[in-house]
């Protein structure tokens, strides 16, 4: 991301979140959607026994803020590879009706 000369470098904003929030939440899928105005991500954990999924958290984004994230998270996934090396990718579970 480029540097903003009006933009403060670590702005120092608390930030609240209720206990539940602050426990996280585990995914083991991720659904992606978007229109026009907006990108959809859900947060999904999937249960195999039996089978059915259960969505953790929905967070909807501008295109130039989903822009932003995908960015930072590549950035973030290269300095992680080069702390503690490649990351392995394996096959996500398999979601009914398509929704791989």
């Amino acid at each position: 991301m480029a540097d903003d000369p009006k933009r403060p470098q670590n702005p120092n904003i608390p930030i609240q979140a209720s206990a539940r929030t602050q426990r996280g939440f585990y995914s083991n899928l991720a659904r992606v959607t978007h229109s026009p105005e907006e990108f959809v991500l859900d947060f999904l954990f999937l249960h195999h026994d039996p089978p059915f999924g259960r969505l953790g958290a929905r967070v909807l984004l501008s295109p130039a803020h989903m822009k932003r994230l995908a960015a930072a998270l590549q950035e973030n996934v290269s300095r992680y590879e080069t702390r503690f090396g490649v990351i392995q990718e394996h096959p996500g579970p398999d979601m009914p009706g398509g929704m791989n």
